[in-house]
């Protein structure tokens, strides 16, 4: 990406002051691809300015495209320029081959296994009674698949997915839940399938202690730890402040 940052400043007579006026130009180059074969490459050439795209090249047309009233006059000059348009057109070979053979190379080809929570969640009102949560985050390359079981047969109704979410870290995660009713001793499981698994993940749900009752347990259990560990170190201070200090006669 090539910035030019423009800045225009205004001095006022005998008064030290300045009125800076910023303005943006840019020009980002980007590589659409879903393998490192020439055709299935695509180069897109973007001209902004403040923030607003007047101008684009397209190789996948082959030729400039404008999108204000000054981007539609210089994309008919630049399009009517037979070598300049050899250029940009050679650019989707000389830029982005290499670049997308290097990302498969150190990026693509690498995976991060995903990490899984299944939790209870109060359901709105008038849905089912119970709602699953499988939370699956942490994970690399994008593409996944998320599922459920009931009795190790997969569940195809009342089930919601998010798309695959950045993390902004180069990781994704994703939420699928499950709307049920709940029967006596059924096996719910969440199914999760990605490339750097030899098999599927499998999460059971343990509907014996949900998970906000386990964290008040553990947080009520915390403070009784602590109340008991100051009671105690009450009890002995006090015990002996009122013995007092003990006297050793002297012969």
């Amino acid at each position: 990406v090539v910035c030019l940052f423009l800045s225009l400043s205004l001095q006022v007579l005998f008064v030290m002051l300045f009125q800076v006026i910023r303005k943006q130009e840019c020009e980002v180059d980007h590589c659409v691809f879903n393998s490192t074969e020439l055709s299935d490459i695509q180069f897109i050439r973007s001209s902004i300015y403040n923030k607003l795209e007047w101008l684009r090249f397209d190789s996948s047309l082959g030729r400039f495209v404008g999108y204000t009233e000054f981007g539609v006059k210089e994309a008919e000059r630049w399009n009517n320029d037979p070598s300049y348009l050899a250029a940009m057109k050679a650019q989707r070979e000389t830029y982005c081959l290499n670049n997308v053979g290097l990302y498969y190379q150190k990026v693509l080809t690498k995976s991060v296994a995903p990490t899984a929570k299944l939790y209870s969640r109060t359901p709105p009102a008038g849905h089912h009674p119970s709602m699953l949560v499988c939370r699956v985050f942490d994970f690399f390359p994008k593409t996944i698949k998320v599922g459920w079981l009931r009795d190790g047969q997969e569940v195809t109704s009342d089930v919601t997915t998010t798309d695959e979410m950045e993390d902004g870290d180069w990781y994704y995660q994703v939420l699928s839940t499950l709307e049920y009713t709940p029967r006596a001793g059924e096996r719910i499981s969440c199914r999760v399938e990605h490339a750097s698994l030899k098999e599927p993940l499998i999460i059971d749900w343990d509907p014996s202690m949900p998970e906000s009752v386990k964290n008040k347990l553990v947080i009520g259990a915390s403070g009784l730890m602590m109340g008991l560990v100051l009671l105690l170190a009450g009890f002995l201070y006090n015990n002996r402040k009122l013995k007092g200090p003990i006297l050793v006669p002297i012969s």
